[in-house]
């Protein structure tokens, strides 16, 4: 569909284009470039169909709503009916964010967007500045990650479809929120995906991890590539959003000259320009490979930011002590040194894991172009039993964690009930009608995770609900300690690091940071705030550095005792010190 509501379809292969609406079918008529057009726009409302050359009634490519699910009918939206309240609104600055991500269908017993509207009181008292929803596109069944989409325009329908889309960006700009969409781009789902019916958007020349490759570079790809492109400037413009995650975009192959996540950067800033509020791209890259932010006069593709998955491993493995899987690569303090100071630890290092160099230096880069975290949706749910960080390590060490995460200079962000601390898990779940994807799915995900030696056993069915509801937050668990506590924690933090601009400079050349791996503490320092961590089971004496300590400004723990110019930290405790302001 286009804006104005009539059907308007690329198929360049059919003879015969007809919408099939609650009156009957309908011919389309044929445009240049294999393009069909209806004469008259659908009232907002309208349910329909299409048929190529006499077949069966698809889904639009282009469908902004599935109200029945992938294999429905298309219903016709007019985005410019919601009453939109935040004509004030001018977007955020990416370098002094801190991104909340959650999941619609757990973050609240109701799994909805209204739901999620009505917590956003919680995350306005945390302190978080942004809200970073997994992907919403309509993806197979009422429940799942989302990131099988298959109808990329259309919200879910089991979330409250395009309009409690548009509720739930307005209420959060009415917080004060910005909202940023996780997109995938690198892959379809196979239930439900009607698309290679239409046209050629995929191609056997490539294969990604999770199936076809999409076309972005062979014959007839401009148009594939317009879809993409059109898609991302419709979450921006038509739901007002504030930026999108870009999933796996390692995934993505492109050898055009100009690569897709250029021209997607290029035409998300000149919709910047025209809106007049700031808009954000971030990539989620296993590359290590700053070309993703670096800007295209410097032979970047000009994204905002990318995930630095080196600076979580790093923290995981020194937290935890897990060495299996690609934690074999982490796990001594200089790694997260390395990342405190340079985002990535491996930077043309080899890596035992892969058995080969990995990534490249980040140069001049500031580290506002990076997020980091000690939690996210992948690192939790691709474990076996789902397990948070509060299963994995003890509630010092959660506090050192979330300390080194917020006092970093890198946007930071956390994962939904990280913040206190939650108990439940967050597992892998769907919610496939199709038996034997349902099987294949199951039997995949136990296979995954041969590399970390889990049992396969203990893996739990994604297609069994248990698996859903169990991921859902217990929010009566704020109330309770230790979960309490780590709220306030939380609190404390995001206060301080909104306080002090030290902590939201992005400048990696003031940043020093010492280790000790035998005493197990680490100690970084940066425009005159110090942060001195001990991950060990017993106090540490950490010896002063040549700019002193400071007052303290926030301790995990009792104060820390001094001994001349050394600092005595409790055992599993962080301390942050400087001027108070």
């Amino acid at each position: 569909m286009t804006r104005r509501g009539e059907p308007r379809v690329w198929a360049p292969r059919a003879r015969r284009l007809e919408a099939g609406l609650p009156g009957g079918r309908h011919p389309l008529r044929p445009l240049d470039g294999g393009w069909w057009s209806g004469d008259e726009p659908l009232a907002p409302g309208t349910d329909y169909r299409l048929s190529l050359d006499g077949g069966p009634g698809l889904p639009d490519p282009r469908s902004p709503f599935q109200p029945e699910g992938v294999h429905g009918p298309s219903r016709s939206v007019d985005h410019g009916a919601h009453a939109w309240g935040d004509a004030g609104w001018r977007g955020a600055e990416l370098a002094d964010a801190v991104i909340y991500e959650l999941h619609v269908g757990t973050f609240t017993p109701e799994g909805t967007f209204a739901a999620a509207a009505a917590r956003l009181g919680h995350l306005v008292g945390l302190g978080v500045t942004a809200v970073e929803i997994m992907p919403v596109a309509e993806f197979p069944g009422d429940h799942g990650w989302g990131y099988d989409g298959v109808d990329l325009y259309a919200p879910h329908h089991a979330y409250g479809g395009p309009e409690g889309l548009h509720r739930l960006v307005d209420a959060c700009h009415a917080r004060g929120l910005a909202a940023v969409l996780d997109v995938v781009y690198n892959h379809l789902g196979p239930d439900g995906n009607y698309l290679g019916a239409y046209a050629p958007y995929f191609t056997d020349r490539y294969r990604t991890p999770w199936g076809e490759a999409i076309n972005l570079d062979g014959r007839q790809s401009d148009e594939v590539r317009a879809f993409i492109v059109d898609n991302a400037l419709m979450w921006l413009r038509d739901y007002h959003l504030d930026g999108l995650r870009l999933d796996a975009v390692h995934a993505i192959v492109d050898t055009s000259a100009v690569h897709i996540l250029e021209e997607l950067a290029t035409r998300v800033a000149a919709l910047e320009a025209e809106l007049g509020r700031r808009l954000w791209l971030i990539a989620e890259s296993d590359l290590n490979d700053p070309r993703v932010v670096r800007d295209p006069e410097r032979g970047g593709y000009g994204l905002d930011a990318q995930w630095s998955d080196d600076f979580h491993h790093a923290l995981h493995a020194a937290l935890t002590g897990e060495r299996t899987g690609y934690y074999v690569d982490y796990g001594r303090l200089e790694d997260v040194a390395r990342a405190l100071r340079r985002a990535f630890v491996f930077d043309g290092r080899y890596s035992r894991f892969r058995e080969r160099r990995h990534g490249r230096p980040i140069g001049d880069l500031g580290g506002d172009r990076f997020v980091v975290c000690l939690q996210n949706h992948d690192q939790v749910g691709n474990r076996a039993a789902g397990e948070r960080s509060s299963a994995l390590m003890s509630t010092g060490l959660l506090r050192v964690g979330a300390a080194l995460v917020l006092t970093a200079p890198f946007v930071p962000m956390l994962f939904q009930g990280e913040e206190w601390g939650a108990s439940t898990p967050f597992l892998y779940f769907t919610d496939h009608v199709d038996p034997e994807l349902a099987t294949a799915v199951s039997q995949g995900r136990k296979r995954e995770f041969a590399a970390f030696g889990w049992d396969e056993s203990a893996v739990p069915d994604p297609q069994d609900e248990s698996s859903f509801v169990r991921s859902r937050l217990d929010w009566d668990e704020i109330a309770r300690e230790p979960h309490a506590g780590l709220l306030a924690w939380h609190r404390e933090l995001i206060a301080l690091r909104r306080r002090l601009p030290a902590l939201r400079d992005g400048d990696l050349s003031a940043v020093c940071v010492r280790v000790d791996e035998e005493h197990r503490w680490l100690v970084m320092e940066r425009h005159g705030v110090t942060v001195a961590a001990n991950l060990g089971a017993r106090a540490a004496r950490i010896p002063g550095g040549s700019r002193g300590w400071g007052e303290v400004l926030l301790a995990s723990a009792e104060a820390p005792c001094r001994e001349g110019d050394a600092l005595i930290l409790p055992p599993q405790s962080v301390v942050v010190l400087g001027q108070s302001i």
